[in-house]
């Protein structure tokens, strides 16, 4: 978003609106000065008993002025909230737009807590921006302008002492205490991003603190958060009421030299004294309009704070990829894949996660990507979906670099069963409907038999993130979310970690007949049903140290071989 320049740019959008607001907000601000000016005058006339036709004409101007200015102050609020919250609108839809290509890969780096905060708090905040930041300043100068030079027609020098007044209050005030405010915005917002994720990782992690009784301990770490934060917030809320107060009497003090300057003129004879009740309620008056002028600097730390934290989560360079898109290369057509010299490390990692990767895919082929946890197999497939750009080497779908294409493009050419798979709160249909529009419950409920969840209804609750559901169902209606989708490429990791053998005996034979054309990997530490895989790549700590069918790979008594041999001991596998 880049500062709040980007926040300007997406204010501008309303101009009509901006435009508005500073003119209905001038002329209330005018209107009021005139009101009460108009106020004064009348109330010195009428000591001197003028004639009465003097002092209707004063009484309908100040009922004309107070009219004004009560419609005018309202199509201010009217106009400036409609901005507003229109701006908040785009603003959160911008946001969305430049963070959605970077998910999942910024929840590597940020903590779900942390990330709602800013989605949801430091947007909110900038609701504030134009009401409090951007257009007083623009309404008090001009009203002020237009006081001053109404008052140096009656008195030079107490157009000077308001214009040092407008100085004191609008500029230097609010610097100084602006200065002052930027450490204690960002501990607000360091100490509410903080309570936030310990919120968030209290709920979800409650059931296991209770079995390891630790949520007394969990509670006293969410208490200091919370207590942290409330000391932040009363910091916050002294600096305001502190600067109101400055604010208040430095413009109590201006007003008091214009009334003893005015006094002053009125015995030298440099002034008619029937204008010195005018010239207090001028000054009076138009400092009213300061006030907003006192908290400005709390809200434009708070908007700058806001901006940084989300820049800092749509800007990071490590996780923007190149906006192409080719989707020819791929569109409906099982791909080919070839890698070659492909490294990576994760982002703020120096160590390797990846060491000279190279394999081939061929079209149509079934590949089966084998290896000890944490040897690397996941992260092959994160880089094929281009969640993450390699840090060194290629990846080419179909004779085309993976950097010409478009994660959309990839994306909507795959079915994906990951390790952990999301489901939404809904119904079993729901959750199904997910893999692509117009099936039909003919077509969902010929799934759920292939994958042996036919005890399941379509109108069955799936409770949030899929509590209400056993491991094995989870991954089974994973599997036949992908199966509906019926793209032309698998990726599959660990599909089947959860069911017992024969069960998955069974999905891996209906699997490969539905994807008897397509090109499919699928990624895995158990070494069953593997005979019917064209190939098997056998990783251990990032590098590919075995490659081949599974009979050359037995026959030549390796690493594979090993593995095999131990899972037969171990499990009684064939």
């Amino acid at each position: 978003m880049k500062g709040l320049g980007s926040v300007i740019t997406v204010l501008l959008k309303e101009k009509r609106d901006i435009i508005l607001s500073i003119i209905c907000g001038v002329l209330a601000g005018i209107t009021s000065v005139g009101l009460f000016s108009s106020s004064g005058y009348l109330i010195s006339q009428a000591a001197l008993a003028p004639p009465i036709y003097t002092l209707m004409v004063l009484v309908a101007v100040v009922k004309l002025l107070g009219i004004i200015s009560a419609v005018s102050r309202y199509g201010e609020r009217y106009f400036s909230h409609r901005g507003t919250f229109t701006m908040l609108s785009n603003l959160r839809v911008s946001f969305y737009e430049k963070m959605e290509p970077l998910v999942p890969a910024i929840f590597q780096k940020y903590r779900s807590g942390d990330l709602l905060a800013r989605i949801v708090g430091d947007i909110e905040t900038l609701q504030n921006y134009f009401l409090r930041v951007f257009y007083p300043p623009i309404v008090i100068v001009l009203v002020f302008l237009v006081t001053i030079f109404f008052t140096s027609i009656f008195s030079l020098e107490a157009a000077l002492i308001i214009l040092a007044g407008l100085l004191l209050t609008t500029f230097i005030v609010p610097a100084l205490f602006g200065w002052r405010q930027q450490n204690i915005d960002r501990r607000v917002r360091e100490s509410r991003g903080e309570l936030s994720t310990e919120v968030t990782e209290f709920l979800y992690g409650f059931r296991d603190l209770k079995i390891y009784q630790q949520v007394n301990k969990k509670e006293s770490e969410l208490l200091h958060s919370s207590d942290a934060y409330l000391e932040e917030q009363e910091r916050e809320n002294f600096q305001k009421i502190f600067s109101e107060s400055v604010n208040t009497f430095v413009s109590l003090l201006v007003s008091v030299s214009v009334l003893a300057v005015g006094a002053y003129l009125v015995t030298t004879g440099q002034l008619n004294g029937v204008f010195l009740a005018l010239l207090v309620m001028i000054s009076l008056t138009v400092f009213e309009n300061t006030t907003a002028m006192a908290i400005y600097p709390s809200y434009l730390q708070d908007s700058r704070q806001a901006v940084s934290r989300l820049d800092t989560v749509v800007n990071d360079q490590e996780y923007h990829l190149p906006d192409n898109n080719n989707d020819t290369v791929m569109k409906g057509i099982a791909p080919s894949v070839e890698v070659k010299n492909m490294c990576f490390s994760f982002p703020g990692e120096k160590r390797n996660t990846l060491k000279d990767i190279s394999f081939s895919l061929p079209e149509g082929s079934k590949t089966a990507i084998v290896g000890a946890s944490g040897s690397g197999k996941s992260t092959i497939m994160q880089l094929l979906l281009k969640i993450y750009p390699p840090s060194d080497g290629m990846i080419a779908y179909n004779q085309q670099s993976i950097e010409k294409l478009s994660q959309e493009t990839i994306w909507e050419n795959v079915n994906v069963v990951l390790q952990s798979n999301h489901f939404f709160y809904g119904t079993v249909r729901e959750n199904l409907e997910l893999a692509k529009g117009g099936l039909n419950e003919e077509e969902m409920q010929h799934i759920l038999r292939n994958v042996q969840l036919d005890h399941l209804s379509l109108d069955d609750q799936v409770m949030e993130k899929g509590g209400n559901l056993s491991g094995g169902e989870k991954q089974r209606l994973a599997l036949a979310r992908a199966m509906l989708r019926r793209a032309p490429f698998w990726l599959l990791d660990e599909p089947t970690s959860s069911v017992d053998a024969v069960t998955e005996k069974e999905l891996y034979d209906r699997l490969l007949e539905l994807a008897q054309d397509d090109t499919v990997v699928l990624i895995s530490h158990r070494l069953t049903g593997l005979e019917k895989m064209d190939q098997i790549i056998v990783m251990e700590q990032g590098l590919i140290i075995e490659q081949g069918t599974y009979d050359e790979l037995m026959g030549r008594k390796g690493y594979f071989y090993q593995m095999k041999e131990i899972e037969q001991s171990v499990f009684g596998g064939e």
